[in-house]
């Protein structure tokens, strides 16, 4: 036993006499070998040495020989250690007691897998108080009274401590008990003291590896020392023992080639690395080694062994280059043809297969200045396919001679002695074929002015045929595609006339251009043909007059800024086409009175009314465009103009717009055709009836039927001021007095210009009755309501005495300024409106009179 102040020195045992003894890391002798001793003490010396700092102790070891007894004598005879209780110490002062510092209680080294016989007497606790008092030991802790229980037992009287069984170090290393003395009432009579079992290790346990089998890799061509893998076993046994303590080596190598010691092993570490040279994947690929682990510090007669296998595989480096099966490869491809594969390169590399040392990369290095061949790498066979890219001409090049060089994707390995690419030569022939004619130049442009007529040539559209070698007959022609069907063309000449007049306009010209096809054939095997287009530029001619555009228009009755603007439309072009020039036909004469035209550009201009006026209804107005044409061309357009009632906003507001915005042109003609032919209906059957009533009559008329002064006379039932003044309250006019307010005026007589934006005011009106009142002081007193009301808008559309109707020649009484005084007004222009406002020009006309 070495004891230190510093427990975690680490101290190495070494024996004077190692052939005969050796010493453990735990202190422990053993005898190197079998011997007798002889009957006079042997001697030999112990060293113990610092492994950090190298200092050293020595202890004289002597060893002699005792007789041997029977077992149970031996068991008497043996003396038995015994440990006492610390005793309390007391001062004699009564208040003042100090308990004594316990002693350290060395601990008990027992070997483990002891043969017994059990149980077995380890030591004996004693109190020296045992001798006036009767006392009762026992220990406590795993391994006593805890689990696992029942290892350690101790006698109640004499204190003696036993073992039950084998104890094993690798499942419990050391045993911590406590001992406790009581007296026979159970107190207390010292205190406990602490016991440490150490289990002292065997070598029982061999070395495992942690893995049976190992993998490794190593590069081929790798230098000496190149670090391979590293294999790792453990022990069971104490690691800080000789027993734990392992080392490695290699017991076999197979393959043996080219060395049979390619590697070597750190016996302490594990780490496998070469020592040797050579190594080639295309030889070798993998080394089998045998690798064994001693504990005992690889004590072969007393260590215990293992083994397991490292597998070594050598990867793979680029040590070959690609090598060409031949130095002359051949293939051939017809003329005019592409993507076809035309000769397979083949190479052998020694490499690994499918790797960037194996994969050959191809590339011409001569005899292909235009680029028509292109080299790729099949990816399975490593094969170089030859391809063409451009079209060959046989009458050009009948044959190629390429040169071509194969190397790896990665560069060869450093210190590699052979040439890094391999090169080759690829002879191709080109084999003639029928090729098409071609049309020169294709596509072909010509200029000509529509209006051509048929019978005319144009030109004359020929192909060739680059076939210099082969025996064929002239090419014929036929047309393969004409849209409008102008033209044909000779099929021995080439020669193209027309067969109809060019016009630029038609549907199959676009951008002035017009394209035909045609195709020129060989009588080659097999009898080939190609297509020629013919594009025709045509010049535009004035042949077309223009056309307005829309050809329908709406605006109001009366005259108001919404003139109606219109656009010149011709299918000729610059300078056949705008500026345009407008105007009106002369007759009739109500074209010119009612409308009027101005341009406002060289497209456009507009229509609107001449007169202030005009009845609502559906008019066709004639409208004369003159193109700037040389010589100009002109045509006549009818547009259809709809007057309509408008609001304020300028829309149209009756009855046919909506009629015509919610029916098509075709709905409203066929209603039209239905209410005509009903009335004509009506009309025949008014007319039967007439004629079976003068039937019946018995007596003839006294007088001629168109002598009768009663049908000549017309009774006209009002005192209406326009022609369409039918269904007026003539009532509101002969008793001004008794007019009702707007608010109860019946849906439809009030006018649109007279919807009220503000709450109507309610003015105050005459007496109901009847009394021939006069008219003029009725405005009078409405105009003075109006000026004073705070309510009404700044406007007297609103206040409206009468509905002329519209088409009335008596216009509207909206001009009439309400803000003003009847000074500033001058109402002489009453006397043009007819016997009707005779009053009215004699109260407001003839000034301050």
């Amino acid at each position: 036993g070495f004891r230190s102040c510093d427990e975690k020195r680490k101290v190495q045992f070494e024996s004077s006499e190692p052939a005969d003894f050796r010493v453990g890391e735990d202190g422990v002798v053993y005898a190197s070998r079998s011997f007798q001793l002889s009957t006079d003490p042997t001697e030999f010396i112990i060293y113990a040495q610092d492994k950090e700092t190298q200092q050293q102790w020595q202890v004289v070891v002597k060893l002699s020989t005792e007789p041997r007894f029977a077992e149970h004598s031996e068991k008497d005879q043996k003396k038995i250690e015994e440990i006492l209780f610390p005793r309390h110490q007391y001062k004699h002062s009564s208040h003042l007691q100090r308990q004594k510092r316990d002693w350290v209680i060395p601990p008990i080294n027992l070997p483990e897998n002891s043969r017994g016989p059990f149980p077995q007497e380890l030591v004996r606790i004693r109190s020296d108080r045992d001798k006036s008092l009767s006392l009762r030991y026992s220990v406590t802790g795993p391994g006593a009274d805890q689990p696992p229980t029942g290892i350690f037992i101790i006698n109640p009287i004499s204190g003696q401590l036993s073992v039950t069984k084998p104890l094993d170090r690798e499942q419990i290393a050391s045993f911590h008990l406590r001992a406790h003395a009581v007296d026979v009432n159970g107190n207390q009579v010292e205190n406990p003291i602490d016991i440490v079992i150490n289990v002292i290790d065997m070598n029982d346990n061999r070395p495992e590896f942690l893995h049976q089998v190992w993998n490794g890799t190593v590069p081929e061509g790798s230098k000496p020392g190149t670090y391979v893998m590293t294999v790792t076993a453990i022990d069971a046994d104490d690691p800080n023992a000789l027993n734990g303590m392992l080392r490695y080596r290699i017991l076999s190598q197979a393959p043996s080639t080219p060395s049979p010691n390619m590697f070597t092993i750190n016996n302490e570490t594990g780490d496998i690395i070469t020592v040797a040279a050579g190594l080639d994947r295309e030889k070798v690929q993998q080394y089998t080694l045998i690798i064994q682990a001693t504990d005992m510090e690889g004590n072969p007669t007393y260590g215990l062994s293992n083994t397991a296998t490292a597998v070594i595989t050598v990867t793979d480096v680029n040590d070959n280059p690609p090598e060409f099966t031949a130095m002359t490869f051949y293939g051939e491809v017809p003329e005019n043809r592409v993507d076809v594969i035309v000769a397979n390169l083949t190479v052998t590399d020694k490499d690994q297969p499918h790797t960037p040392a194996w994969n050959a990369m191809y590339r011409m290095t001569g005899g292909d200045p235009t680029g028509r061949f292109t080299i790729l790498t099949d990816p399975n066979s490593n094969d170089g396919l030859v391809t063409v890219v451009k079209p060959i001409d046989f009458e050009t090049n009948r044959m190629f001679v390429l040169t071509v060089a194969a190397e790896n994707q990665v560069p060869l390995a450093k210190g590699i002695q052979h040439p890094p690419q391999s090169t080759a030569t690829v002879s191709i022939t080109v084999i003639d074929v029928n090729e098409s004619p071609y049309f020169v130049p294709n596509p072909k442009l010509i200029r000509q002015e529509e209006g051509l007529l048929a019978g005319n040539m144009l030109t004359t559209f020929t192909a060739q045929d680059p076939d210099r070698y082969m025996q064929q007959t002239a090419l014929r022609y036929s047309k393969l595609s004409d849209p409008a069907n102008w033209l044909k063309i000779d099929p021995v000449s080439g020669q193209i006339t027309t067969i109809a007049v060019l016009d630029r306009e038609s549907q199959y010209v676009e951008n002035n251009m017009y394209n035909a096809t045609f195709l020129a054939s060989d009588n080659g095997i097999p009898p080939m043909s190609g297509t020629g287009t013919l594009q025709i530029y045509l010049l535009d001619i004035n042949d077309n007059a223009p056309q307005v555009h829309p050809q329908e228009a709406t605006t109001c009755e009366t005259l108001q800024p919404n003139a109606t603007n219109i656009t010149a439309t011709d299918r000729d072009i610059d300078p056949n086409a705008g500026p345009f020039a407008f105007e009106l036909p002369e007759t009739p004469p109500s074209i010119k009175r009612n409308w009027t035209i101005i341009r406002i550009s060289g497209d456009h201009a507009q229509l609107s009314l001449r007169i202030r006026f005009l009845e609502a209804g559906i008019y066709d107005v004639p409208i004369i465009i003159t193109d700037s044409g040389n010589p100009p061309k002109s045509s006549t357009s009818i547009l259809k103009v709809k007057v309509c009632q408008c609001d304020i906003n300028g829309d149209c507001t009756d009855v046919d717009r909506i009629v015509g915005a919610g029916l098509g042109t075709g709905a409203i003609i066929a209603i039209l055709l239905c209410i005509i032919i009903l009335l004509i209906l009506v009309l025949m059957f008014v007319v039967w009836m007439k004629r079976r009533d003068k039937e019946r009559q018995a007596k003839q008329l006294l007088i001629d039927p168109e002598d009768d002064v009663r049908d000549n006379i017309l009774k006209y039932d009002e005192e209406g001021g326009g022609e369409e003044d039918q269904d007026y309250d003539l009532s509101q006019l002969q008793q001004p007095d008794t007019i009702e307010p707007d608010a109860i005026k019946p849906v439809g007589i009030r006018r649109l210009d007279e919807r009220p934006i503000h709450a109507e005011p309610q003015y105050p009106v005459r007496s109901a009755a009847p009394h021939p009142g006069d008219i003029g002081d009725f405005i009078n007193e409405g105009l003075k309501a109006a000026d004073n009301d705070p309510t009404a808008p700044p406007y007297d559309s609103l206040l409206v005495f009468d509905y002329e109707g519209s088409g009335s020649t008596a216009g509207s009484l909206s001009s009439l300024n309400s803000s003003s005084s009847g000074g500033e007004q001058d109402y002489d222009y009453l006397n043009d409106w007819g016997p009707r406002f005779k009053k009215l020009a004699d109260m407001y006309g003839g000034g301050d009179d």
